[in-house]
């Protein structure tokens, strides 16, 4: 299997269009068409996790966290994130970070915190301009196949539903020119042709791949067809998480349960509210941007990392804020990612890495 196979399914899962402005998620080192002897997951990519792909024999390492997120414009070994690159590069390891477009993803790292916790729900806050409507007129006859075309390259999945679509009958009129190559009619006639006008929703990301594929199924010389922006969430896409635990529990008994199940020592949070413990919100990373979120959709409690002292003011008394570390929020990925590509790629090695890449200590 070549890196390209393996980067290519990850995009399956997070592509690399829902990443963040400013992220820089994707391939950073390697080239395509190296063969992938072993992979290593981390959650970050740092000289010791490159270190041990080298003794493990792989030569890739997917993590969570682009070790190139700002310009380089040296390789000198001045810094960590130089180092790192560095020897990347001399070992022949390709570097691949899936980061906020892996937040955003369908059962992406909020969902397997949630998970973790015990959590049941959806995504906190669904994905806007996310999704796309096209609307193409085809005959009668060639209909079915055009369809089964296009839903093959992504489109008409709605939730947990397939192969969704909308048609409408109708007469179609056109008039070839004499430069024209007509499947139907003649040039220079007026021509009549019973259609059938087909609607599908479809990733936005996905216009370019959905157009060509139109175009190359379709019987039409020239293809009918317009595609127009959606106001609709996309409920499966997007950050954070929230929903329901199985009981309610009170402020303090939700506080050892964090640590218990999380294998805590420490965790930052506000005032212990008096009241019970229901709906809980939690966000992988740095979270704060959703805070006011999850108090409008009646979070009891918001789990999160990398929370500013004056942010903590903002649960107000009515929600429970808990900081439990960047790294705790998001580690759990590893797992995700093991289990994700293990399923798909059987003829190499898929390992978890065992350096702890945590900067952060508790004393």
């Amino acid at each position: 299997m070549k890196l390209a196979d393996v980067c290519r399914s990850m995009e399956q899962w997070a592509p690399l269009a829902w990443q963040e402005s400013y992220d820089n998620a994707g391939l950073l080192v390697g080239d395509p068409s190296m063969e992938v002897k072993g992979v290593l997951i981390s959650l970050d990519c740092t000289e010791e996790v490159v270190e041990e792909a080298i003794q493990k024999g792989c030569n890739v390492i997917i993590s969570h966290h682009p070790i190139v997120f700002k310009g380089l414009k040296s390789l000198t070994g001045k810094n960590y994130v130089e180092r790192t690159v560095i020897k990347a590069i001399q070992h022949s390891v390709a570097l691949y970070a899936s980061h906020t477009n892996l937040d955003h993803a369908p059962k992406g790292v909020s969902y397997h915190l949630a998970q973790q916790l015990g959590v049941h729900g959806k995504v906190l806050l669904a994905a806007e301009n996310a999704l796309k409507q096209i609307s193409y007129f085809v005959p009668i006859a060639q209909q079915e196949a055009v369809r089964i075309a296009l839903h093959a390259a992504g489109t008409g999945n709605i939730g947990e539903y397939s192969g969704c679509s909308f048609s409408s009958e109708g007469i179609g009129r056109f008039t070839p020119s004499v430069e024209a190559n007509p499947v139907i009619g003649q040039q220079g006639i007026p021509t009549e042709v019973q259609e059938i006008k087909v609607d599908m929703i479809f990733p936005s990301y996905l216009e370019s791949s959905i157009l060509q594929t139109l175009k190359k199924v379709h019987p039409y010389e020239e293809v009918a067809y317009y595609i127009q922006s959606l106001g609709n969430s996309w409920n499966e896409v997007g950050a954070g998480f929230i929903g329901e635990l199985d009981e309610a529990m009170s402020g303090e008994d939700f506080i050892q349960y964090i640590k218990k199940t999380l294998g805590l020592s420490a965790i930052r949070h506000t005032p212990i509210l008096d009241k019970a413990i229901k709906k809980v919100a939690v966000c992988g990373g740095a979270g704060s941007f959703l805070i006011s979120e999850a108090k409008r959709q009646g979070a009891d409690a918001f789990l999160t990392g990398d929370l500013k002292y004056h942010e903590f003011f903002d649960g107000e008394n009515s929600c429970m804020l808990c900081d439990i570390g960047h790294y705790e929020s998001e580690v759990m990925i590893k797992d995700a990612i093991h289990t994700y590509l293990s399923n798909i790629f059987s003829n190499f090695a898929v390992l978890k890495s065992e350096t702890l890449t945590n900067p952060v200590r508790y004393a």
